[in-house]
């Protein structure tokens, strides 16, 4: 046993300090959150590995390196790493886990950032360059396709922390800067009860992209953690009634959300196996609870894989969702599964298209080719209608 390695033996945790300040080729890096979780952003180097595979020993795991256990606050895998010591190995776990590592390193980078303004330049070059097609285009088609932006508009552009607002925050400064229609932007984000860690992370990302946010409070997250029905439901449709409230207050006439061209078929899919009806996510709604509003989806034809590899490339990192559950680390079974039946349909998708890469697509073509004399039964402004109405 190396003196490196002795040293960890009666140890359970890690700091992040600690952690950066030894070399690479002397850790394994455990991420033990669920897959979707991961794809979001991890600690460098880390491993996406199933934590009861690891309580069981189905892994074969290095002897001769600290083993470094990875959830999301640091809880669970306490227990996971004091599993790995009873089993011989030196491991040790993260302390604050994935989000206090992601905190620091952002606190790093806007340092950074403060004095050399390469950086950004750079992401945003990104865009106007290597990801033109496949992002930038998209956008700037689907708001012209759709008329999403018309002149005298002001859009509140609602920033959840994700890939995905940033990503389209940044997308609505390039187009005011080019754009000859008159319009303006407020960059709206809800604080729903962020514990101070997460809304640290939002405005660190925030100051690196150069978003100015006009941050707003509520209690959302306190008010539906005690639901034990829905509470997911619930908290989006209480997040949704907040915004446009908080949009209206501002002049603002459309908000617009970061829901992606993924999101639209995994509700199309969702819709058809979990509610028995057709339904998709539209480019923009007018709201029927808030008269003059209208909500809008920039990013509806933008795939998610590409808003990944824009970050990755960018070395940038975002939060996930950041509400108590998560902040309990209750979501995360340590048998490696979910509760989600999003990720469900988004697994169930990416299985079809390993065979037959059109699927995606031709799920969302589906939604615009409806064909009214091939189904039982429809519904238009609140009525039903039946093919037997012209048989």
């Amino acid at each position: 046993m190396t003196a490196f390695i002795e040293a960890w033996t009666h140890k359970n945790e890690i700091t992040v300090d600690e952690l950066n300040a030894i070399e690479a080729d002397k850790l394994y890096l455990v991420d033990i959150r669920d897959e979707a979780a991961f794809e979001r952003g991890s600690v460098t180097g880390a491993l996406n590995l199933n934590p009861l595979e690891l309580q069981q020993g189905g892994y074969d795991l290095p002897e001769d390196k600290l083993i470094v256990c990875i959830c999301m606050w640091g809880k669970i895998s306490l227990g996971l790493a004091e599993n790995l010591r009873q089993q011989g190995y030196t491991a040790v776990s993260l302390q604050g886990g994935y989000a206090l590592w992601l905190q620091k390193k952002l606190e790093k980078e806007t340092a950074a950032a403060a004095v050399d303004d390469k950086r950004l330049k750079h992401i945003e070059n990104s865009l106007r360059k290597k990801y033109k097609r496949k992002i930038s285009g998209k956008f700037v088609e689907t708001i012209c396709d759709y008329k999403l932006v018309e002149p005298g508009d002001k859009i509140a552009i609602c920033i959840s922390g994700g890939k995905d607002s940033m990503l389209m925050a940044k997308l609505f400064q390039e187009l005011k800067r080019h754009n000859k229609i008159p319009f303006e932007l407020v960059f709206l984000c809800m604080d729903p009860g962020y514990n101070e860690m997460n809304r640290h992370i939002i405005e660190e990302n925030a100051k690196l992209l150069q978003i100015p946010l006009t941050f707003f409070s509520t209690d959302i997250f306190e008010s539906v953690f005690h639901v034990e029905e829905s509470p997911c439901y619930l908290c989006a449709k209480m997040r949704r009634g907040y915004l446009y409230r908080k949009a209206r207050e501002l002049g603002c006439n459309k908000i617009a959300l970061g829901h992606h061209f993924d999101d639209v078929i995994e509700t199309n899919l969702m819709s058809m196996l979990y509610s028995g009806a057709i339904r998709t996510m539209m480019p923009k709604v007018r709201s029927t609870s808030c008269p003059d509003m209208e909500l809008i989806r920039p990013l509806y034809r933008i795939r998610e894989a590409d808003i990944k590899s824009w970050r990755d490339d960018n070395g940038l990192y975002f939060i996930q969702c950041a509400c108590k559950f998560t902040e309990t680390c209750s979501t995360c079974h340590t048998d490696g599964t979910t509760d989600s039946k999003r990720l469900e349909v988004k697994k169930l998708i990416a299985k079809l298209a390993e065979t037959n890469p059109q699927v995606p697509g031709n799920i969302f073509h589906a939604m615009e080719n409806v064909n009214l004399d091939t189904v039982l039964q429809y519904k238009q402004n609140g009525k039903d209608h039946s093919f037997m109405e012209n048989y």
